[in-house]
């Protein structure tokens, strides 16, 4: 009977296997996964459940009583090792799996601060796992001070949820600005200001020389311009690298990431990838798209492949963040942009932004206003355009841009 082992037990890993079975595979399947805990959602971690309302069962994405059902064994807390693609074998602790197809669904790690930085010492984080929060969440209801070092995503995420907990934070950005790499200047201003206005200090073109601390534990940093910040929290928001080591290892095509062609195949026959640590050629360039979208999507497309459907996987990326009263959405790439258009909305914080490319849309970043996210969502999905003299108009009805 044909074995497909899974590794990785996130949102791409848990789409797969529910998609094998959807499709009808009938053999063995394993899940390995490094966690102590089946897959969970990441995104709430550090929203609603860093700040308390989410409730933990909520996270799960499937039951206990789903892999029974469907006969998948789980293998978890114990990160898979020693693979060898021309036995097909890999190694989960003392036993040897034996695969016909193996997926590689590993996701992200996150990047962390060297020992000699104070990257090591007690109340200093990064945010990834569950057992992540599980560590943070009590430091944060005793903390005064909370120093990020990031301004990304996720580092903006947790400043939003520590303002509401009422804790100070301070910010530290060392690129010219936050949000550098994802978003255009002006959805960075949007954010910058809306933290600004809740009381976060954010502090761009400003690198962290070293964190100090007493008895083990952090108390303060020092900045390379010279200035120092008291801390009793440290949270590390300073990107995510692919987990990707034990492909590498085994000689399969790492290429930021876990280098697919169009079908999520690896360079090996047998070896597939698919979600955050899969990196796709998009545009002329070997992509990786850090999203749920992508992961549930890809993880199917890439289960019906493994079982003969030989069909291109087509990226329709979505992402979302939330802070304070602020749910941004996200729809389409921004990569290579050479124009943004604003477009002001109907209610006060209401706004969006749309990446042009040699005058095509490509993405839209849309703050509280879902009507904009969903029409951009659609044009980009349906391959359609938008002039940006109509979006620029408030009063321009959106609406009829599908029909052309």
């Amino acid at each position: 009977m044909s074995h497909i082992v899974v590794l990785g037990a996130g949102q791409a890993a848990s789409a797969l296997i529910g998609r094998l079975r959807q499709e009808g595979f009938e053999g063995e399947i394993t899940l390995v996964g490094a966690e102590p805990v089946p897959p969970y959602q990441r995104p709430p971690l550090s929203k609603g459940y860093l700040l308390g309302d989410f409730a933990r069962e909520r996270l799960f994405l499937r039951s206990d009583a789903f892999y029974d059902d469907n006969r998948v064994r789980l293998m978890l807390g114990t990160p898979a090792s020693d693979l060898d693609t021309d036995a097909r074998t890999v190694r989960v602790g003392e036993e040897v799996l034996h695969y016909d197809q193996l997926a590689i669904c590993t996701g992200l790690l996150p990047r962390t601060l060297p020992e000699e930085m104070g990257g090591t010492l007690d109340g200093v984080f990064t945010i990834r796992t569950l057992a992540d929060i599980d560590r943070i969440e009590p430091r944060l209801g005793s903390a005064s001070r909370m120093l990020v070092v990031g301004g990304g995503y996720i580092g903006l995420e947790a400043a939003a949820v520590a303002r509401k907990l009422g804790v100070e934070v301070t910010l530290i950005e060392a690129a010219q600005r936050i949000l550098g790499r994802v978003a255009a200047t002006e959805t960075a201003g949007y954010f910058r200001e809306l933290h600004r206005r809740n009381g976060v200090e954010i502090r761009e073109s400003t690198a962290l020389k070293r964190l100090t601390g007493a008895a083990g534990t952090v108390t303060g940093a020092e900045l390379e311009d010279g200035s120092r910040i008291d801390c009793d929290l440290v949270i590390v928001g300073i990107g995510m690298i692919p987990r990707c080591a034990i492909a590498e290892e085994a000689g399969i095509e790492v290429d930021n990431g876990v280098a697919v062609d169009a079908r999520g195949r690896s360079s090996d026959p047998h070896v597939w990838a698919a979600g955050d640590c899969a990196s796709l050629s998009i545009r002329g360039q070997r992509l990786r798209i850090e999203s749920v979208g992508n992961a549930i999507d890809m993880g199917e497309q890439v289960a019906r492949n493994m079982l003969g459907a030989d069909e291109d996987y087509l990226p329709a990326p979505w992402f979302w963040s939330d802070q304070y009263d602020v749910k941004l959405q996200i729809a389409g790439l921004n990569h290579g942009h050479d124009r943004v258009v604003a477009r002001p909305g109907k209610s006060e914080g209401e706004r969006s932004h749309w990446y042009y490319r040699d005058g095509a849309l490509i993405a839209v970043d849309a703050m509280n206003d879902a009507r904009a996210y969903m029409i951009g969502k659609r044009l980009i999905e349906a391959g359609k355009s938008a002039p940006p003299d109509v979006i620029a108009d408030p009063e321009a009805d959106l609406k009829p841009l599908l029909s052309r």
